[in-house]
């Protein structure tokens, strides 16, 4: 089964005492389907994804996020920069599972 999923989302903070990430958080529905249809879950019930932004591809995991019944994707430093985002910003993203 193929779970691909393109949507957007806006890029927000998640801090703690060690270090800052940049995560955008997938839509409930999508999240829902991945729950159901994943091949394969990692530690900490981690998914492993192929991820587009802009002209950035790069491969990562989401996470699940109880509080708000999602997955999110972390968004590299890297990405950030190349693709000129920021906290706050909406961005099309286009995922697939692998």
């Amino acid at each position: 089964m193929d779970l691909r999923f393109v949507f957007e989302a806006e890029l927000f903070p998640w801090t703690d005492d060690k270090a800052s990430w940049v995560f955008a958080s997938l839509r409930s529905d999508d999240a829902a389907e991945i729950r159901e249809d994943a091949p394969m879950k990692g530690g900490f019930g981690s998914v492993r994804v192929v991820v587009e932004v802009g002209g950035s591809r790069w491969k990562t995991s989401i996470f699940p996020d109880k509080a708000n019944d999602t997955y999110v994707l972390p968004i590299k430093k890297d990405v950030r920069r190349a693709e000129q985002i920021n906290v706050g910003d909406v961005v099309r993203i286009d995922l697939e599972v692998l």
